[in-house]
């Protein structure tokens, strides 16, 4: 069999090519690919050929955040029946070394994770018509789910683990003032999570009235553009802060000195968004005490993030902004790029 691939070559050379499928073999699953969304990961190998020391040194195929259904179920394989819907898992950790034993798979050491060029050779990714995987990496959808909405439980599993990082240091998110930097398809989900956990007083700042818009919809209590409107950050910062928790999803140098300024004496800042290396305001992490705390990935929260869209507990749709077929990749990727118009950018398969 063969199957059209959406290949990474270098920066900005993006290219359809075809590829050849293998049958499924033992415990394998064959899906046919209905819907991936680009990722911001995805979008500075396109733009960039990486970031920080991840680089794109040999062609890649992107995506790693997608749906497909269920084509073929190789021997043994206990997996959904033919025609399910399902999302992708594409984190294949090890379960050996050191860290999977401790129950830290997130910081497995032979991690493979799809559509990453962070170990060579690079983990190849869903970008594709036709793809195997094993059975164990795909959860199903109820009758109903989209394809569209079924992409998305990979990023929102990200924003779970932010999430529950968050919980592991405050407890209870209910009554607590929040604050959401970066109104991307990661910020919105994260304030879709934390509202998901009980939290209700959810400021949410952005240089775009388009992001601050879907926000709203997704129920943040306030908007800041903070490009037009910076003034209406004074407030948070009188009296040390006024912020009790802050989740960081621009990696912005200016959102990340606000966040120090707004966050409470105590509080707690959850950093998700990445960059390279930055200047940080050492002076107030020491003097306000503040509590600062990466966030990578998910585990776990993969099979929470498929229940909660299956459900529409969490409703992901108005985040999604762009769908364009897979022969449009390169457009997509521009256009996914373009963040006074698209949000979460989707490329549709033959499904």
């Amino acid at each position: 069999m063969q199957t059209r691939v959406a290949r990474l070559h270098a920066a900005r050379d993006l290219r359809v090519e075809t590829a050849d499928v293998a049958a499924p073999g033992p415990g394998q699953v064959l899906l046919r690919m209905a819907a991936g969304g680009i990722c911001g990961s995805d979008l500075h190998y396109y733009q960039d050929g990486g970031f920080g020391p991840v680089r794109v040194r040999e062609p890649i195929i992107s995506g790693h955040e997608a749906s497909g259904r269920i084509e073929a179920l190789g021997e043994g394989a206990a997996g959904p029946a033919p025609g399910t819907l399902v999302a992708v898992n594409p984190s294949q950790p090890c379960g050996d070394c050191d860290y999977c034993r401790r129950g830290q798979p997130i910081h497995c050491l032979d991690m493979q994770f799809m559509g990453s060029a962070m170990r060579l050779p690079h983990a190849q990714g869903m970008f594709r018509d036709l793809l195997v995987v094993p059975a164990a990496q795909v959860h199903a959808f109820p009758a109903g789910t989209t394809p569209a909405e079924a992409a998305c439980a990979e990023p929102l599993a990200v924003c779970l683990h932010a999430v529950a990082q968050a919980t592991d240091l405050v407890g209870d998110l209910a009554g607590l003032r929040v604050m959401v930097t970066g109104a991307g398809p990661i910020g919105l989900l994260v304030l879709a999570a934390v509202r998901q956990a009980g939290a209700r007083d959810v400021i949410v700042t952005d240089l775009a009235d388009a992001a601050l818009d879907r926000a709203r919809a997704m129920g943040a209590a306030a908007t800041i553009n903070v490009a037009t409107d910076a003034d209406a950050l004074e407030p948070l910062t009188d009296g040390k802060g006024q912020v009790d928790l802050i989740f960081d999803c621009s990696a912005a140098a200016p959102a990340l000195r606000t966040a120090f300024a707004a966050i409470r004496p105590r509080g707690t800042i959850i950093q998700v968004g990445v960059t390279g290396d930055m200047t940080i305001p050492l002076n107030a992490l020491v003097g306000k005490e503040i509590t600062w705390r990466g966030s990578q990935r998910f585990h776990a929260e993969f099979a929470d993030a498929v229940r909660l869209i299956g459900s529409r507990a969490i409703d992901v749709r108005p985040i999604i902004s762009h769908s364009l077929p897979l022969e449009r990749a390169a457009e997509a990727f521009d256009l996914a790029g373009d963040r006074s118009t698209a949000c979460k950018v989707q490329l549709t398969f033959a499904d």
